[in-house]
């Protein structure tokens, strides 16, 4: 800034001069020496006159200058205003009317950036709200698979369980029959009297039989609805 007004001031100060220089060589020869001292005050005048201008003219561009570098830093609010009524004021309101024009695009880039992120973040919470609603319903339905599993393979050990107990039923069942089957072959092979004897001990012999026939068709019947049960499991799991 120093620079402009050395450009403003010197050109005047080096004018004055050479204008006392020049009205000095016209008649040197009849100045005495109190037109020496008025020369100079002259010359001083000159001098700050010429320094004072520059400054005048240097101070307005000056502070317009200091405006604009911190409107480049980032203050949007940072304005000029100026007394004078010449082409420099003329500059500061066309300075002014940029900063203003800036500051109100800030402003709005700041509303929609606003605006935008509260879209964004009601969109974000509606999502997050439907990812856990649905993590919480695969929860669920893993905690209900995990549930049939377990049924399922509990299932299959009473089924198991079922199967082994009517096979030791069958296979009791096949050795009363033909334990029976000897007896009544002993008895009938003894004389009437001892065959009579012997009837109720065959009567007892035969219901035996028969409770054990029955227990052994209410143990398959429940093998049977196990085995349902567990089918339908799959399938529901299918």
């Amino acid at each position: 800034m120093a620079r402009i007004s050395y450009k403003i001031s010197v050109p005047v100060i080096l004018a004055g001069f050479f204008a006392i220089v020049a009205f000095i060589a016209l008649d040197y020869q009849r100045l005495n020496a109190g037109f020496y001292l008025l020369l100079l005050f002259i010359a001083i005048y000159v001098f700050f006159f010429g320094f004072a201008t520059g400054q005048r003219f240097a101070s307005p561009v000056k502070k317009l200058l200091e405006r604009a570098t911190e409107l480049s830093k980032g203050n949007l609010s940072s304005r000029v205003y100026l007394e004078t009524k010449d082409e420099i004021s003329e500059l500061a309101k066309v300075f002014n009317e940029i900063a203003e024009d800036l500051e109100q695009s800030h402003a709005k880039e700041e509303s929609t950036e606003r605006s935008v992120d509260i879209k964004v973040k009601a969109k974000t919470q509606a999502l997050e709200e439907t990812i856990n609603a649905l993590e919480q319903k695969v929860q669920n339905r893993t905690i209900e698979l995990q549930r049939l599993v377990a049924d399922l393979d509990r299932f299959k050990g009473e089924s198991k369980t079922k199967e082994a107990e009517s096979v030791l039923l069958r296979e009791e069942l096949q050795k009363l029959k033909e334990g029976a089957k000897r007896i009544i072959y002993k008895k009938l092979s003894k004389k009437r009297k001892t065959a009579k004897a012997a009837v109720p001990g065959i009567k007892k012999i035969v219901e035996d039989l028969e409770k054990l026939q029955k227990q052994s068709r209410e143990t398959e019947e429940e093998a049977e609805e196990l085995i349902s049960k567990v089918r339908k499991v799959k399938e529901r799991i299918k």
